[in-house]
């Protein structure tokens, strides 16, 4: 009965029959849910004009938003797959990871470290090893479903990476660091 009362959370076809599941799959900011608020993360009033990325690694450098911007943008679809059972699929649009990487000149076998702009949790902090931190399909991603993130999605930019549960999608990323 459990399992029925839940399977909608993952498979979406049977989302109308959720009794005890702890979010539906289909409500959220831009159609996607999320398990912790930009408010509760104390984040909620970050600006353009005042985010920076810093990816610190043997060439550190500082990146506006309106610098992430004009650097190649790719589109990729991907899921968050929540600890708590749901998972759904989005389009998110970003630069690479390993475009960031490589212009510090991390070495190809680095660690990457994901640290959030929020102060403290759980998940302020994400490590990432090459096989995820190289895959062309992991993206600092500004963009969710075509619309620009959502400041409970992570806004102005969180990392998407395939394989990775929702938990380790750091969401308010300030920094990309390769721990020596």
């Amino acid at each position: 009965a459990v399992t029925l009362t839940t399977v909608g959370q993952s498979f979406t076809p049977l989302k109308d029959f959720l009794l005890f599941a702890p979010r539906h799959p289909d409500k959220g900011p831009q159609a996607l849910p999320v398990n912790r608020t930009a408010e509760a993360a104390g984040v909620g009033g970050i600006t353009a004009v005042e985010y920076r990325l810093v990816v610190a690694g043997p060439q550190t450098y500082t990146l506006t938003l309106d610098e992430l911007r004009a650097l190649p943008q790719y589109e990729v679809e991907l899921p968050i797959a929540c600890v708590e059972g749901w998972s759904k699929s989005a389009r998110w649009t970003g630069v690479r990871v390993r475009d960031l990487l490589e212009r510090a000149g991390a070495p190809e076998h680095a660690r990457v470290r994901v640290v959030s702009l929020q102060s403290r949790g759980g998940y302020r902090v994400s490590e990432m090893g090459p096989e995820h931190a190289r895959d062309p399909l992991t993206l600092l991603a500004l963009r969710l479903n075509g619309e620009e993130l959502d400041p409970d999605h992570g806004y102005p930019a969180r990392l998407i990476a395939p394989n990775r549960p929702g938990v380790l999608q750091t969401k308010w990323v300030g920094r990309l660091e390769m721990p020596a």
